[in-house]
């Protein structure tokens, strides 16, 4: 799926109706949805624990906190690109403290220019952490298969009473000879053995 067909939910966090209205006409429904607004980051934080966001923009400061910690918590969900919008005169300080945890930062005031900028490095940094999440995936599938092989080859070596390398290419000839994979026949074993 290309960038252009992706759609990306958003949590704006910004006491500022102006700020809301203005980023509002950069996210349109068809890239950006469902769109979720929290005026301060106790209620930013109860909808962040409800469901997962692909991007989470912050005007700080709110009335409740500055944000900051709120972004470095965000970013460290694994699926979701925060940016965090502060004012000029504290934007390198704050910077220093969060872009090590990959938080992204504009100082304010700012242009919608470069707020749409900033949605697509986000959107960049998102379909990164995606195919990170299907790599860590698939390593822990091929874990899985070897555990589960490892299972039945050990069923084997017990109930047949063959030692490992036969049971292993038992298993290897008939995956081979069937034309599936090792985990099915494991499976079978387990089944058939347990």
């Amino acid at each position: 799926m290309s960038l252009k067909e992706r759609v990306y939910s958003v949590l704006i966090v910004s006491s500022s109706e102006n700020f809301n209205d203005a980023v509002s006409v950069l996210l349109p429904e068809s890239k950006y949805t469902p769109i979720s607004k929290a005026s301060s980051i106790n209620s930013a934080k109860r909808m962040f624990s409800e469901r997962a966001f692909d991007f989470v923009i912050i005007n700080s400061p709110l009335p409740d906190d500055i944000g900051t910690r709120f972004a470095i918590d965000t970013c460290n969900s694994k699926e979701t690109v925060t940016l965090l919008i502060v004012r000029s005169d504290l934007h390198g300080e704050i910077y220093d403290k969060v872009a090590e945890h990959g938080v992204f930062t504009l100082p304010k005031p700012t242009s919608k220019a470069s707020i749409a900028t900033a949605l697509s490095w986000m959107s960049s940094a998102r379909e990164r952490l995606r195919n990170s999440e299907k790599k860590t995936l698939s390593i822990e599938e091929k874990m899985e298969e070897i555990r589960i092989v490892n299972r039945a080859k050990w069923l084997l070596i017990s109930k047949l009473k063959i030692d490992e390398s036969e049971a292993h290419r038992f298993i290897e000839k008939q995956a081979m000879d069937r034309c599936v994979t090792k985990r099915e026949i494991a499976d079978e074993i387990i089944k058939t053995y347990s």
